[in-house]
């Protein structure tokens, strides 16, 4: 009897061990392989990739006089969807929250004119860059007091919240405030109606604001640029299939023409193909 309890004890033990070594055996790395490759697999299943925008980025994302999404990245986005044989779905979220929105699973990724930076990518990973982008100075037309970023000293400058706009305004030295918005159509309206001095705001996203019939002839776009910052769609960390899956459909749009359509359509010209 005694020797039948040693066997089974002995048993158990090998048991033990072997599930601890097989434990082990699949880093945390590993597992967050395994739950991208099911994000993607999850997607493909439902038929729908989840796309998490701010609504107020023309040429990039915005709402038309109907309220229809239109812009660059909604275009590309669908193209995605259509490449990855599903359809694309919406989520519009304040920009300033997007990120964990992202991590914290509302959407799958997020195409929104989102800068790539250092600091981001310590919370999530990016695709490779699909368009570059710069920070900008706008001003109301007839400023003459500011010609340049020197010049901004005392006055009070308009920024997106959550923006590198705001990142690149707060290092900013003898600046008398900056106020930040949720959206960039209303810290150009301020700037308008004299409330601000100046905007700094994303390239694509100013230049085409100012540039709409009603608003020709009524801002100015100072020559000097802030910064030079490349685009990109942003993932959650685990999800690199899914992330694989999205730049191939990138690579494939770009060698297809389609990015330069789209970039013809939305910015005038073909920013994939320039000189």
């Amino acid at each position: 009897m005694k020797s039948l309890k040693k066997a089974v004890v002995l048993m158990l033990s090998v048991i033990f061990v072997a599930a601890l070594f097989a434990g082990c055996g699949k880093s945390s790395s590993s597992q967050s392989q395994a739950q991208g490759g099911n994000s993607l697999e999850k997607i493909k299943k439902a038929g729908v990739l989840k796309v998490g925008l701010e609504d107020s980025f023309p040429p990039m994302e915005f709402r038309d006089k109907q309220n229809e999404l239109k812009g660059f990245d909604i275009d590309m986005a669908n193209e995605i969807g259509k490449k990855l044989g599903v359809k694309t779905e919406f989520v519009c979220t304040d920009f300033n929250g997007i990120i964990l929105a992202l991590k914290s699973g509302k959407f799958d990724t997020i195409i929104s004119g989102l800068s790539i930076t250092d600091e981001r990518k310590k919370e999530i990973s990016f695709s490779d860059p699909y368009v570059m982008n710069s920070q900008i100075i706008v001003v109301k037309n007839g400023n003459t007091a500011v010609k340049g970023a020197n010049d901004l000293k005392g006055k009070t400058v308009g920024v997106g919240l959550g923006t590198t706009s705001e990142s690149v305004a707060t290092k900013m030295q003898g600046l008398k405030e900056v106020k930040k918005y949720d959206k960039t159509t209303e810290e150009l309206q301020d700037l308008l109606i004299g409330r601000i001095d100046a905007v700094i705001v994303d390239e694509p996203v100013g230049r085409y604001y100012i540039s709409e019939a009603d608003k020709k002839g009524k801002y100015e776009v100072l020559s000097e640029k802030l910064t030079k910052e490349p685009m990109g769609i942003g993932f959650k960390n685990e999800d690199k299939e899914l992330k694989d899956a999205v730049q191939k459909a990138i690579n494939e749009l770009k060698k297809d023409g389609t990015f330069s359509k789209l970039s013809v359509k939305w910015f005038g010209t073909d920013i994939y193909n320039e000189k």
